[in-house]
């Protein structure tokens, strides 16, 4: 890591601050709004999707409280700080891939369809084009600062970019042929990669003990 000036590194912890606290309130909204619609139309990977966005609300309050500590403690070590936000990033994941699984069989195992997808392909395309902004400055902050926490909060927040293009891709196919299962199949896919990133940030929580 280059060497930093105590003005700089205090700079990004600030842009470290403001991305968590964006994330945690965006995709609060997100999953609000995605659980409604997903209720209103009888669309379960809509509601899927919005449970996943209070998923990375809880990465997000992980990575904000990491923040904040580490600037009021700055003498502290912060793998005390950093143990815990990995942990709560790799519970994330493991929640992510199991509520992924479920909601993808509920729908194979039930043949449900769902009234309309056209509010998924809205929220998605939305989701694709913030969360994308957020991945590119998270990982800025997260190598500036060395940061393990930020960058496993960037990787859970590249898996909601892969999410929403799932969703999508199977808005635009649903309403385009009816098929209703398309969905559950690529949901299927991104349980393996939720699994592996939350093992990985466990991983490196145990890296970081004494």
């Amino acid at each position: 890591m280059t060497t930093l000036s105590p003005s700089t590194i205090n700079r990004y912890w600030s842009y470290a601050l403001w991305l968590a606290l964006f994330t945690i309130l965006y995709n609060f909204a997100e999953g609000l709004i995605s659980i409604f619609f997903g209720i209103s139309d009888e669309t379960l990977t809509l509601f899927g999707f919005g449970i996943d966005s209070f998923i990375e609300v809880m990465s997000g309050v992980g990575i904000l409280a990491m923040v904040l500590r580490i600037r009021q403690n700055l003498e502290t070590p912060r793998s005390q700080f950093e143990r815990t936000a990995l942990r709560v990033t790799g519970t994330s994941f493991y929640l992510l891939a199991v509520g992924l699984g479920i909601t993808a069989l509920y729908n194979l195992f039930t043949a449900h369809k769902p009234e309309t997808t056209l509010p998924g392909l809205i929220i998605s395309l939305i989701s694709i084009a913030i969360m994308w902004l957020l991945v590119i400055g998270k990982r800025k902050v997260g190598y500036t600062l060395n940061s393990s926490p930020i960058l496993a909060d960037a990787n859970c927040t590249m898996v909601c970019v892969y999410m929403s293009v799932v969703l999508l891709v199977s808005s635009l196919i649903y309403e385009l042929t009816g098929f209703g299962f398309i969905d559950s199949i690529g949901a299927l896919g991104l349980i393996y990669f939720s699994y592996n990133e939350g093992k990985e940030s466990f991983e490196k929580a145990a890296g970081l003990e004494d």
